[in-house]
C-alpha cells in the first residue's frame, strides 16, 4: 500500500450529473505516529482535539488496525479493522488510528443530489455512521478501482468514478441489511488475505508473510486458503500482480521493464514468462493487440 491522496476539479457538467468526486486516497498510519498528515489543505485538515465539520460526504474503510470516532449524533466508539465510516456534510466528526496498532484507511470524497436523495430517505443516517463490514474484496475493489482512476483522470472519468461511488453505496446497503448474519471464522481469515495482498500488490511481498500478519500457520493457511478460491495463496497473488500488469500496459509510457520493476517481479525476463505462461502471448503482445482493439474501436 503506497499513501496517495488527490483533490479533483469539478465541473458544472459534472455536477448536474448529479453525484461527483471530490477527493480520494490511502494512507497507512504505523503504529504510534503522528496523525492525519498535515499535508493535506487546510480544509481538509483536523486534529483530534478540535475535531472537523466538512461540506461535503466521505466514505473511509478501514482495512487494518483499530481507532476511535465520535461526531455529533455518534457517541465515542471503537472502530475494528473491516469497518466503514461515513462522514456527512455539516456534521463535526472525529476520528484516530489507535497508537498501538495504527490502521490502514481508503477514502473517497463526494457530493451530489443522488447521495442527499439516499439521506433524505434514511438509506444512511448520521446517527449510524459506522458499521464493520469485514474484510470484503468487492468492497475494497470499488475502493481501488475509482481511486486508481483519479491518478490519471482521462476524459470523462467523473461520470465514471461517480458510478462507482453509487456501485459501493449500493452494495454497501446490502450489506448492513445482511450484517448480522455470522461468518465462518475461516472465510474472515482468507477475505482478509485477500485484502493484503492487493495491499501489497507493488510490494516484494509473499504468502507466509500474510501467514504471519494473520497469525496463523502456513501450512493450514494455504489449505484453507485454496478450499475457498481454488487457488493457492502464491498462484493467486501472482494472478493478481499479471491483472494489474494488463491494466499498466495500457499505458505506452511505460515500458515492459518499467512494469516488471513496478511490481516487483524479480527481472523483466521473468515477468515477460510468466505473462505468457498465464495468457498465452507476451506483454509486447498484449499491449500491441490492445492498441489495435483500441484503434479498432474508435474507428467503428
Amino acid at each position: 500500500m503506497t499513501d496517495y491522496y488527490k483533490y479533483l476539479p469539478v465541473s458544472a457538467e459534472d455536477k448536474n450529473w448529479g453525484l461527483y468526486v471530490l477527493n480520494a486516497g490511502t494512507i497507512r498510519t504505523g503504529p504510534e505516529a503522528v496523525y492525519p498528515v498535515n499535508t493535506h489543505p487546510s480544509h481538509h485538515y483536523f486534529n483530534w482535539n478540535n475535531g472537523r465539520i466538512l461540506d461535503e460526504y466521505q466514505l473511509l474503510y478501514i482495512t487494518r488496525g483499530s481507532g476511535y470516532f465520535e461526531s455529533d449524533h455518534c457517541s465515542y466508539r471503537k472502530i475494528e479493522e473491516g469497518s466503514i465510516i461515513i462522514l456527512f456534510p455539516g456534521e463535526r466528526h472525529r476520528y484516530k488510528p489507535a497508537e498501538e496498532t495504527g490502521w490502514d484507511e481508503y477514502w473517497i470524497g463526494f457530493e451530489g443530489e443522488i447521495m442527499n436523495n439516499l439521506v433524505r430517505n434514511s438509506f444512511f443516517t448520521p446517527a449510524q455512521p459506522c458499521f464493520y463490514i469485514g474484510f470484503n474484496e468487492q468492497i475494497f475493489g470499488i475502493f481501488e478501482s475509482i481511486i486508481e482512476k483519479t491518478k490519471t483522470e482521462i476524459t470523462g472519468y467523473q461520470p465514471e468514478i461517480s458510478g462507482a461511488v453509487l456501485h459501493l453505496l449500493g452494495s454497501l446497503r446490502a450489506l448492513i441489511k445482511e450484517n448480522s448474519r455470522v461468518h465462518d471464522d475461516r472465510e474472515l481469515i482468507v477475505n482478509r488475505a485477500r485484502i493484503l495482498f492487493r495491499s501489497n500488490i507493488d510490494k516484494s511481498y509473499s504468502p507466509e508473510q500474510a501467514a504471519e500478519e494473520l497469525q496463523v500457520g502456513y501450512s493450514w493457511f494455504r489449505k484453507v486458503f485454496k478450499s475457498y478460491t481454488g487457488l493457492s495463496p502464491g498462484q493467486f497473488f501472482i494472478q493478481l500482480k499479471i491483472e494489474k500488469a494488463k491494466s499498466l500496459l495500457s499505458d505506452p509510457n511505460l515500458s515492459v521493464k518499467e512494469i516488471a520493476y513496478a511490481l516487483k517481479f524479480e527481472s523483466s525476463f521473468y515477468f515477460s514468462k510468466l505473462f505468457k505462461d498465464k495468457t498465452g502471448i507476451t506483454p509486447s503482445a498484449y499491449r500491441q493487440r490492445e492498441i489495435s482493439l483500441t484503434t479498432g474501436r474508435l474507428l467503428i
